[in-house]
């Protein structure tokens, strides 16, 4: 599919294969605060999910790429979630896994790539993501492309004994320029 396939990475879907790719992703208590994950993943919950992963969009409302480097390598997850066809809404989140992969424009070219997929694909109106307020690498990844802070959830996650803000944003495809 062109619409996945960018300069540097391409995204595809999961399969079998990337089972540790995920399990380590999913059990990494480093960013569980990302995910609002509490308790690990076993193996067979994680194959369990990859070999429902094929399910459509439109049926389970959200859906997993795998983020690949054109060495085939897997540098992170991108998600669509909360699909809501009837107001064209989707909520999108993104995971580059290791810190060397990461400043690489790699998140970058992924969000271009599903922003351009959800617009031309799914028809969707409007993107959202919820990014905690001292994540600015990621407010700076989303702003760049063109994402408003448009509200902040007082107090939102608590995380290590502490309650964090949570920023809003919000991408309206009519409003891109």
């Amino acid at each position: 599919m062109v619409t996945l396939k960018g300069t540097h990475i391409f995204l595809r879907a999961l399969e079998p294969e990337d089972l540790e790719f995920v399990f380590n992703i999913e059990n990494n208590e480093d960013i569980w605060e990302l995910s609002h994950t509490q308790t690990p993943y076993s193996r067979y919950l994680i194959k369990t999910y990859l070999e429902n992963a094929h399910k459509d969009i439109y049926e389970i409302k959200q859906l997993r790429l795998l983020i690949s480097n054109q060495n085939n390598k897997a540098v992170g997850l991108i998600d669509l979630f909360d699909f809501d066809p009837k107001n064209n809404r989707v909520g999108i989140g993104i995971l580059i896994k290791s810190e060397t992969d990461r400043q690489n424009g790699y998140g970058s070219e992924a969000l271009s790539l599903l922003l351009n997929y959800c617009k031309t694909h799914l028809g969707v109106h409007q993107v959202y993501c919820n990014i905690s307020e001292d994540n600015n690498a990621s407010l700076n990844l989303f702003k760049k492309h063109h994402f408003e802070v448009v509200g902040i959830k007082k107090d939102w996650n608590l995380v290590g004994g502490q309650y964090k803000n949570e920023y809003l944003l919000q991408l309206l495809f009519n409003n891109v320029h």
